[in-house]
């Protein structure tokens, strides 16, 4: 496919990429629509929780299914607004959280990580046992990254699989590792090791013969956080390993349904290899856009109800898929 010319063009004063990525986080807040829990319990155990945003009346046709970044979840800004954006289209949507990404923490040492499709296949055989005949991912960061892997990587594909979109993708997982590490995104890094400090201590004291907090202090990068933790609970030998395994770059070329791809020129936890513009040239179904500013998880946009352009994208992506699929029957 021809890269796609971006159309994205940031408000006055927002051009700044590090500033496109931690302003939504501060000052974004949008009502949500309305939402029916589940709970999802998994064969091995334990349980994803669900957050459904569907049309009363609609049919279970077509759904949208969102996955959240990395430390989201399914009540963050930007996946409440891609719920509300769907539903404005006519689309039911439906959003997860990651294990250990809800409220209650899960049953089981494990975690989440940025390969683990079987969670998402998990979610997607659910929609389909619900009725829904056609299926449209649109994941965020980690999300996005995941979506692609799953896009790729699962065999055999649901038919029912239409799309997939995914915005500020770490598709080079160690690419994206290194940039996080730098002194410049020390804020970041900060913030998730922060984070993921509290699942880590929740898990030290319920598996402490397979978890340790002790020393978490010294951890300063992704590296050392995924060869101590990430690796070793999810069956990798280590950072390099997991991250081999797991970055949506080397799956790409295995798509084999409509994917758009749009990460933002200025995201700052982005390296060279997470822009694949010659693969895209020469792909059949990946879309690659490319805008000049946007950061991560950013693309902010002026508007009364906090609609940013991430989500009317994903929702244009989808009318055009859907379009062709229309025109090809």
């Amino acid at each position: 496919m021809p890269l796609i010319q971006s159309g994205y063009r940031p408000p006055r004063g927002f051009a700044n990429g590090y500033l496109q990525s931690i302003y939504p986080t501060l000052f974004r807040k949008l009502e949500p629509p309305a939402l029916r829990e589940e709970r999802l319990e998994t064969d091995d155990g334990d349980f994803l929780d669900l957050d459904w945003a569907e049309i009363e009346g609609q049919p279970r046709q077509t759904l949208v299914i969102v996955s959240h970044g990395l430390e989201g979840h399914s009540r963050r800004p930007y996946v409440l607004g891609t719920l509300r954006q769907a539903n404005r289209q006519g689309y039911h949507a439906l959003a997860w959280n990651f294990r250990n990404c809800s409220p209650e923490a899960n049953r089981l040492p494990r975690m989440y990580h940025s390969g683990a499709t079987e969670d998402l296949h998990r979610v997607v055989e659910h929609a389909l046992a619900c009725g829904y005949q056609e299926i449209h991912l649109v994941g965020y960061s980690m999300g996005g990254n995941l979506s692609l892997v799953y896009a790729g990587r699962q065999r055999p594909l649901p038919p029912q699989l239409a799309s997939v979109t995914a915005f500020s993708v770490p598709c080079d997982l160690h690419g994206s590792a290194r940039q996080l590490a730098k002194r410049r995104n020390r804020i970041f890094m900060w913030r998730f090791l922060k984070d993921l400090r509290v699942k880590i201590n929740e898990k030290a004291q319920r598996f402490p013969h397979l978890v340790s907090a002790e020393g978490y202090d010294q951890i300063r990068t992704f590296q050392q956080f995924d060869d101590r933790y990430t690796a070793p609970l999810h069956g990798f030998r280590d950072a390099l390993d997991y991250w081999q395994q797991s970055s949506a770059l080397r799956y790409l070329q295995d798509i084999r349904i409509p994917a758009l791809l749009v990460n933002a020129r200025n995201d700052p936890f982005l390296s060279a290899d997470c822009f694949p513009e010659q693969l895209a040239q020469q792909h059949e179904y990946l879309h690659l856009e490319i805008p000049a500013s946007g950061g991560h998880v950013g693309f902010i946009e002026r508007s009364r109800d906090q609609t940013y352009w991430m989500e009317k994208r994903a929702m244009q992506f989808i009318r055009e898929v859907r379009r062709a699929s229309n025109q090809r029957q």
